[in-house]
Order: structure tokens, then C-alpha cells, then sequence
């Protein structure tokens, strides 16, 4: 199963990169609601794990938002007005939250693991989105940002992940 979630989230991050870049952005948002609901049926807590989606929804709008708003970020084919993170970035951000619990679960306490993890694996990701036409950094500040703000949010998610399995309510 730990595996099978690894493919699909890669599945869902190239249909939301490779559909923004080729001027399609919600064909990344139909691929991640079908793992969505995918993910959803085999969920043993589903409350827990939409709570869990919602968190890491909001949590990652807040920060593409802030590297769009202050410039850091340029991204094509939003699905929607250019001043609001895209709608193929929102899908992005749901399919990483399906990961929390299952292929990067064995991060949930292992923040200083989490940290560096994030630290490298968002800016590499950004920068593999850049090359495949989806996104535009704006300079080597744009990297340093997300360096800093994925470092933070993957073991901040992680933990909560790790409560709200924790607090099944």
C-alpha cells in the first residue's frame, strides 16, 4: 500500500506539472480527485484523513500564495484569475496529503528527518517544474523561501498528521 500511494502521488504530481505546462491545468485536478477518492476508500479513519487533507490544503495555499503574492513564483495556466495560486498547485498540496499517513508516515516523528527532507525535496520539486514549463522562479531567493518554508511545513504537517491519528474524533 506504501507503495502504491509513492505512485500515485508521482502520478498526480505530473498530471497537475505536466497539465499546467501544456495549458490544462484541471486535468491535474481530475487525476488527484480520482486518487482522492481512491485514497478515501481505503482509509481505515476517513474523518481523520479529511481533516488531515483540509490542514494540509490551507497550510499550502498559505505558502504558494505568499511566493505568488510576493513575486518568488510564477506559474502558468492557473485555472483561474492570475493573482490566486492555482487551482493545479490546490490538487498538488491534497495529493500531498494523502502521503502523510502512508509513504512518509515513518517521518510522523522523526522531525530533524522531516526537516531536511522538506528543505531539499520542495525546492527540487519546484525546480522540476520549472524545467518541465509549469512554474518561473524568480531568482535564487525564490529557492532559499522554499527551502525555508517547506523545511518548516513537512515536519509541521508530519505532526499534525500525527494527532490527528492520535485524536480520532
Amino acid at each position: 500500500m506504501l507503495i502504491l500511494n509513492f505512485i500515485l502521488f508521482q502520478i498526480a504530481w505530473f498530471a497537475c506539472v505536466l497539465g499546467a505546462a501544456n495549458a490544462m491545468p484541471w486535468l491535474g485536478v481530475l487525476v488527484t480527485v480520482v486518487i482522492l477518492i481512491w485514497h478515501l476508500y481505503k482509509s481505515k479513519n476517513v474523518k481523520s484523513e479529511l481533516k488531515l487533507l483540509v490542514y494540509t490544503l490551507v497550510i499550502g495555499a498559505f505558502l504558494d500564495q505568499a511566493l505568488l503574492s510576493f513575486n518568488l513564483v510564477n506559474y502558468v495556466h492557473h485555472g483561474w484569475h492570475q493573482s490566486i495560486v492555482p487551482v493545479w498547485i490546490l490538487a498538488l498540496w491534497l495529493a500531498f496529503g494523502t502521503t502523510l499517513n502512508m509513504s512518509l508516515a515513518w517521518m510522523q516523528k522523526r522531525y530533524y528527518v522531516s526537516f531536511i527532507f522538506g528543505m531539499i525535496g520542495g525546492p527540487l520539486a519546484y525546480l522540476a517544474a520549472e524545467k518541465l514549463g509549469a512554474v518561473t522562479m524568480t531568482g535564487e531567493l525564490s529557492f532559499v523561501v522554499l527551502a525555508i518554508g517547506w523545511a518548516t511545513i513537512t515536519p509541521a504537517l508530519l505532526y499534525i498528521a500525527r494527532r490527528v491519528n492520535i485524536v480520532k474524533r
